[in-house]
C-alpha cells in the first residue's frame, strides 16, 4: 500500500487553477466550517496565527475529511519543524521567505527521505504512515509531498530564476504584502512597481513549469493574478472575513437600538 495520493499536487500538475483561503482563527472548528465553503484547498497558517504542532494537527484533520485540499504554512523553514508537520500528515508545505536557491534546495532535501533527502526516518509512529499502517510509506511518500516556497523580497525575486530551477520545489507563491514592504512601498501591493515586479515574478515561475501562487483579498485583484498566470490563488482570509462580518453584525444591530 503506497502514501496517499496528493491531489493537490496531482491537480496543480494537471494544469488546474485551483482557488483557496487563508485559515488563520487557530481552531478546529472554525477550520471545519471554512471547509464546508467550497475552495479548492485552505492553508492552515502557522506563521502568522496562533498555531502549533497539536493545533494544526486538529485543523489538518476536519479539512482532510472534506472537499478542500489542505495545505500547511510553517513559521519558518527549519529541518525539525518540517520533519514534525510531514509526520502528522501534512503533504503539502509552504516555507515563508525564501531568498535563495541554496535555501531552496535545503528545503527540497528536508521534505524527501534518504538518499534524496534528510528527513528524519521516524514514521513507524507517525500519522503519515498511518501508525505503521502504510507498509510501503517510507518507498512513496517523496513522490506525494508537494513543496511551495513563498518569495517576497527584492531579494528572493533577484534569485527567482535560481529557485524555481530547484528540483524538488513544486510551486512559488509571491507574497504580496511583504513584497511591497520590501520595495519600500508598505501596505500599497497595488502600487505598479509592486504589480510589475509581481507580474513579471508569475511569469517567470510559469515559465519554469512550477506552479505560481499568490493571495489578493479583492475580487479584481484577484482576477489580475489569474491573468497573470498565478494558478493556485487566494482568495479569502478567515479572520479578516469573520471580523468584517461580525462588525457590520454589530453595527445593523446597534442601529435598531431606540433613540434614548
Amino acid at each position: 500500500m503506497p502514501a496517499p495520493e496528493n491531489r493537490f499536487k496531482a491537480r496543480l500538475a494537471a494544469g488546474e487553477t485551483l482557488i483557496g483561503a487563508w485559515v488563520g482563527l487557530a481552531d478546529p472548528y472554525l477550520a471545519e466550517i471554512t471547509a464546508t465553503a467550497g475552495f479548492d484547498w485552505l492553508l492552515i497558517d502557522g506563521e502568522h496565527a496562533p498555531n502549533d504542532l497539536r493545533s494544526i494537527l486538529s485543523q489538518l484533520r476536519v479539512v482532510e475529511a472534506s472537499a478542500s485540499l489542505p495545505l500547511v504554512r510553517l513559521p519558518m523553514g527549519e529541518d525539525w519543524a518540517i520533519k514534525q508537520a510531514l509526520d502528522i500528515g501534512a503533504q503539502s508545505l509552504l516555507i515563508p521567505f525564501v531568498e535563495s536557491a541554496a535555501q531552496a534546495a535545503h528545503l527540497a532535501r528536508a521534505v524527501r527521505y534518504p538518499p534524496d533527502g534528510h528527513r528524519g526516518v521516524g514514521a513507524a509512529l507517525a500519522r503519515a504512515s498511518r501508525f505503521s499502517g502504510i507498509p510501503d510509506y517510507l518507498a512513496t511518500a517523496d513522490a506525494q509531498i508537494w513543496l511551495g516556497v513563498q518569495v517576497e523580497t527584492r531579494r528572493g525575486l533577484a534569485a527567482l530564476d535560481e529557485i524555481v530551477a530547484t528540483e524538488g520545489v513544486h510551486g512559488v507563491f509571491i507574497g504580496p504584502a511583504d513584497l511591497a514592504a520590501d520595495m519600500g512601498h508598505p501596505g500599497d501591493s497595488a502600487h505598479p512597481e509592486v504589480r510589475a515586479a509581481i507580474a513579471d515574478a508569475l511569469a517567470r515561475i510559469a515559465a519554469a513549469g512550477k506552479a505560481p501562487g499568490t493571495l489578493f483579498t479583492r475580487r479584481d485583484e484577484a482576477a489580475w493574478a489569474l491573468a497573470q498566470g498565478a494558478r493556485f490563488v487566494a482568495t479569502a482570509i478567515d479572520v479578516t472575513t469573520y471580523a468584517a462580518a461580525i462588525r457590520a453584525a454589530a453595527a445593523e444591530g446597534l442601529a435598531l437600538k431606540p433613540a434614548r
